[in-house]
């Protein structure tokens, strides 16, 4: 990272509200939040992964796809061929009366708003296919050949997994499952391929617009590198040899987790993907690079380690011996360097992490996170003044609590008295279980006082709010639909903004 201290917030793209998006954050909604995180003092908006999800699946790390937007955050309003074909006016009653239920509903509806969507940009494909002016379809052209390394192969996985009724390819037919041309060459295949490549040429023209409004605003778009990729993706159907499909990758058990965690991704074989000096990595990196200015590395310790199970065979780490692990770990960090074309890399190292991981990073300078409420060593917490210069202090990630759950509801009467014991907290002393006003300004104002260079807050922080984004090890409608109280253009107004434009410029300074 840089010398210059910054402050930023996390908040993922579905979590956005406009008076105009229909029931989910949208792409055309992030210059104008920018605008108010600018505002507020803040030069850094942290996403969540915005790679396409599987068909039916709400988590934004379930995605069948390292490369492609996912349609879901197409704003209508700003297609050109949507606005040309009618707009929402050209919507079947059908589908008005759908937008309406998915624009009225408490979370999110991703099916509904899904299949919604794709009925719109249909609409849009049969309108540019039919009158669409030359320079929109040279534009379009242009677009199929610069991203043509990863579009190609995305667009055909998606058209043949829509003919298999969206069925994984591990139970298409052989001629499929194994990319035969024979199978593949087919008129209705390439109709359907060339709608899935402009869907990514519309996402792709708003997220360029999109981060250049963010970077005339002073604010940096960090993305997210998620650890794997699903069995059922267009990366793994085209390169199979280059993952292992008898077993799969997770965590050893710790002390949240008994058991460890099984993700269902296959590992990578990465003595494989050396043999092409890691190409898909490379092209993976290259396209975040692309979409973002920042990346978040999740899960870094399975680039030095892959806790893996296979079958019967007891669970075990790939490689197995610590010097391995090291040189695996720093050699495909390096290709991460390489690949990224400067894009800031941070290193999300949370959980079990062996000491010799952190060390490495700290020698990479690749900042790790210091999570506040972890902070802490036999029952004393650390002085965020003296968390690493290169690291990024946080109140919490989107499968915490928020603070003000933790600190109400988590915290012993103990723990809250340890923590003000740390100077910069002191002004908590005495306080209760409440989470009032003082002891949110005390709780932030400690954190955005941290020596790290990347200071992090969770929105719901801000505001003091209790909705959580995930619950790790949970499913339902709660998880991954969390949307922001207000509209985009009322944010302005909230009393919370001048306080975090205050703290940012005080500690900047």
């Amino acid at each position: 990272m840089t010398a210059q201290r910054r402050a930023g917030l996390l908040l993922p793209l579905f979590s956005l509200r406009s008076g105009r998006d229909w029931g989910i954050g949208e792409i055309g909604d992030l210059g104008e939040f920018c605008a108010w995180v600018a505002s507020a003092g803040h030069r850094w908006l942290q996403l969540l992964p915005i790679a396409e999800m599987t068909p039916g699946e709400r988590s934004p790390y379930a995605a069948l796809t390292a490369f492609a937007i996912d349609p879901i955050y197409v704003s209508l309003a700003q297609v050109d061929d949507f606005v040309a074909a009618g707009g929402e006016a050209a919507l079947s009653a059908e589908e008005r009366a759908r937008l309406a239920h998915v624009r009225g509903v408490a979370g999110i509806d991703y099916d509904g708003i899904r299949t919604l969507k794709r009925a719109a940009l249909e609409h849009a494909f049969a309108r540019f296919e039919a009158a669409a002016p030359a320079g929109r379809r040279a534009a379009f052209e242009r677009f199929r050949t610069a991203e043509a390394a990863w579009l190609e192969e995305y667009a055909l996985f998606r058209a043949v997994k829509e003919r298999h009724d969206e069925r994984a390819w591990t139970e298409w037919e052989p001629g499929f499952a194994r990319r035969e041309p024979a199978a593949l060459a087919t008129a209705a295949l390439e109709g359907r391929r060339r709608f899935h490549e402009y869907v990514q040429w519309v996402a792709s023209t708003q997220w360029t617009a999109a981060r250049a409004a963010a970077g005339r605003l002073g604010v940096a778009l960090g993305g997210d590198l998620p650890f794997g990729v699903a069995v059922d993706s267009a990366d793994v159907w085209a390169r199979p040899d280059e993952f292992r499909l008898d077993a799969s990758v997770g965590a050893p058990p710790d002390a949240f987790n008994s058991e460890g965690q099984d993700w269902g991704l296959p590992p990578c074989r990465w003595d494989v993907m050396a043999a092409n000096d890691f190409a898909w990595l490379r092209r993976r990196t290259a396209r975040l690079a692309a979409l973002f200015d920042g990346c978040r590395i999740d899960h870094v310790v399975g680039l030095y380690r892959m806790w893996v199970r296979n079958g019967d065979v007891a669970p075990a780490f790939d490689p197995p011996e610590e010097a391995d692990q090291l040189a695996l770990g720093e050699r495909l960090l390096g290709v991460l360097r390489e690949a990224s074309h400067g894009m800031t890399l941070l290193a999300e190292d949370l959980g079990v992490i062996p000491e010799f991981v952190r060390k490495s990073l700290a020698r990479l300078a690749i900042p790790g996170y210091r999570v506040l409420r972890w902070e802490d060593d036999a029952g004393v917490y650390r002085d965020p003044r003296a968390y690493p210069a290169c690291s990024v202090a946080t109140a919490g990630t989107h499968d915490t609590s928020t603070l003000a759950t933790w600190w109400s509801s988590e915290l012993t009467p103990e723990r809250r008295v340890a923590l003000a014991r740390v100077p910069v907290f002191a002004k908590l002393a005495g306080a209760e279980a409440w989470f009032t006003p003082a002891v949110q300004a005390a709780l932030l104002g400690g954190l955005y006082a941290a020596r790290s260079e990347l200071v992090l807050l969770p929105f719901q922080d801000a505001y003091g709010g209790r909705e959580q984004i995930n619950v790790p090890a949970t499913v339902g409608p709660a998880n991954w639909g969390y949307r922001i109280p207000w509209t985009i253009d009322a944010l302005a107004a909230q009393p919370f903004t001048p306080t975090l434009r205050k703290l940012a410029a005080r500690h900047r300074r």
